[in-house]
């Protein structure tokens, strides 16, 4: 990841742009199902499920992009005080949390994707398998937790 190139960065970067692609799918899904509704009085049937699949897997897909390029959330007005380095290694410790963090969601996540694949659950109106989106989530997570540990390896070495 020097630099913010390298497999991780190039796999944070194709796994958010397909999380564009499906928040502009469901964009269109649900500009077509409104319309569609104006027009016959009849959306798109499933149109929910779907939307909500697309968004929630593009969310998913932002993380380790969005980690990447520490564009997460940071509140750095406790710490803009303290001196660069003190400031690169309490940063290194909340980039080490949230990889811990990440990594658990990705565990549990991993056992739902799992669970619902050997249960058969199934959207309730399209009747979509969803052990496939559980487990882009584990994989989103995984992904976000190798990038926050390559950031705290960087950060504590001054690599920034």
């Amino acid at each position: 990841m020097a630099g913010r190139r390298g497999v991780v960065a190039g796999a944070a970067t194709l796994v958010a742009a397909l999380g564009g692609l499906a928040l502009l799918a469901t964009a269109l899904l649900t500009s077509f199902s409104v319309a569609r509704r104006w027009a016959t009085s009849q959306p798109v049937q499933g149109d929910f499920e779907l939307v909500s699949l697309g968004s929630g897997l593009a969310v998913l897909a932002f993380l380790a992009y969005g980690t990447l390029r520490r564009t997460n959330i940071l509140v750095d007005s406790f710490t803009t005080w303290l001196p660069r380095r003190a400031a690169r290694i309490v940063d290194a410790f909340w980039m080490l949390v949230w990889a811990a963090v990440a990594l658990v969601l990705a565990e549990r996540l991993l056992v739902g994707a799992r669970e619902t694949l050997r249960s058969g659950t199934t959207t309730m109106v399209l009747g979509l398998p969803t052990w496939w989106a559980v487990g882009f989530g584990a994989f989103g997570f995984a992904l976000t937790a190798v990038v926050a540990a390559i950031w705290v390896v960087r950060l504590a070495r001054g690599d920034e």
